[in-house]
């Protein structure tokens, strides 16, 4: 099949948290024989931090962000050389121009080619759509051929289908075993007894406050390590290290060095339940202990307590960390790599979008 994708980024990490995500499942759907185009926007210094050169598993094509880049590329995703795309798919969160990109996109539908939204923040998208019936969104749902999420379970699904979506199903994140994987410990950077990875974001602000920064307040005498763009140091207490953003080819080191690795949710997130991070899967395949925030589905991704520790807040995340050791958290690490490899990986994933696709088409 062919593809056309408009995204925030393939190439870049750069305040752009689903693009491991894109990657793992455009990289999953190349090995299955499938041919994907990813259209990106030149926006937001992203292409200044690129941390991928093009990939030799899809194409990638950068246009400006303006309304005559945005047209131009419209015109190239739905003609593809000549030969139309089976599927036209716009993702969520792209950044520049989503209002201009998902109305045109609905219009690119033909017997030929099919169309669908890939909401990579579903319980945003819905909260907006729900408070305000004006939102130019709400009357597109209906008309693409296929609602694809990267998370929400039945929440998400059924408040997809109530606004007038013909079909929506969750596609979770998950682990690529060729990029994220156990590494030797970079004590030097990345040495800490709890380490937590995510961009500062107005819904984690307050969460990172209640699970992280409480937790270390709580335990002076240890180490904490905040990786991620937008957190000012003098924030938090002074066992608490920031380490700025983090490129993808780092995340293997920070996953394999610190006695634990946090999972906290955006509120809106943990709200739907059923949305397990990316940065889940990449730790549990360098076999890291997690910690995660508690929410709606926690035991369906991984087993609490032995693939897993769930943490209700912050006190019980310090209280975690005083438990552990390095041979109960290389324990849990180990178990958490295995259902990872097991169960979770982006070919799984791939295999239930290529389903998808083949029903739709």
């Amino acid at each position: 099949m062919k593809i056309s994708f408009f995204g925030s980024s393939l190439v870049s990490a750069y305040w752009n948290g689903a693009a491991t995500y894109y990657r793992g499942i455009i990289r999953a759907l190349h090995a299955r024989g499938h041919s994907v185009c990813f259209y990106e926007p030149d926006a937001y210094d992203r292409q200044y931090h690129r941390d991928l050169p093009d990939p030799d598993w899809a194409r990638v094509v950068v246009y400006a962000p303006t309304t005559e880049g945005v047209e131009a590329a419209l015109d190239a995703a739905s003609t593809n050389g000549g030969c139309p795309p089976d599927f036209i798919i716009k993702a969520s969160g792209v950044g520049v121009f989503d209002e201009l990109l998902e109305a045109a996109v609905v219009e690119l539908r033909s017997r030929r080619t099919r169309t669908i939204f890939w909401d990579v923040d579903a319980p945003a998208t819905l909260d907006r759509v729900c408070e305000n019936p004006l939102d130019p969104f709400g009357p597109l749902i209906g008309r693409y051929d296929l609602i694809l999420t990267y998370g929400g379970g039945d929440n998400v699904t059924r408040k997809y289908l109530s606004l007038g979506a013909r079909r929506c199903v969750p596609v979770y994140n998950g682990l690529d075993p060729e990029t994220h994987y156990r590494v030797g410990p970079d004590a030097a950077r990345f040495g800490a007894d709890l380490s937590f990875m995510g961009n500062r974001m107005p819904d984690r602000e307050h969460r990172v406050d209640e699970f992280f920064t409480h937790a270390a307040r709580c335990l002076p005498d240890r180490r904490f390590l905040l990786g991620g763009s937008g957190w000012e140091p003098w924030r938090f207490p002074p066992n608490v290290a920031c380490a700025g953003h983090v490129y993808t080819r780092d995340h293997n080191a920070f996953n394999s060095t610190p006695l634990a690795v946090l999972n906290i949710s955006r509120e809106s997130m943990a709200r739907y339940g059923h949305s397990p991070a990316t940065r889940v899967f990449e730790a549990a395949g360098a076999a890291a202990c997690i910690i995660t925030d508690a929410w709606a589905g926690v035991g369906d991704f991984f087993e609490p307590g032995k693939e897993w520790l769930v943490a209700r807040d912050g006190d019980e995340v310090a209280e975690l960390v005083e438990w552990l050791t390095p041979e109960r958290a290389g324990a849990i690490g180990e178990a958490a790599q295995h259902r990872v490899l097991a169960e979770h990986t982006y070919g799984h994933r791939a295999a239930v979008v290529e389903q998808l696709l083949n029903e739709v088409r």
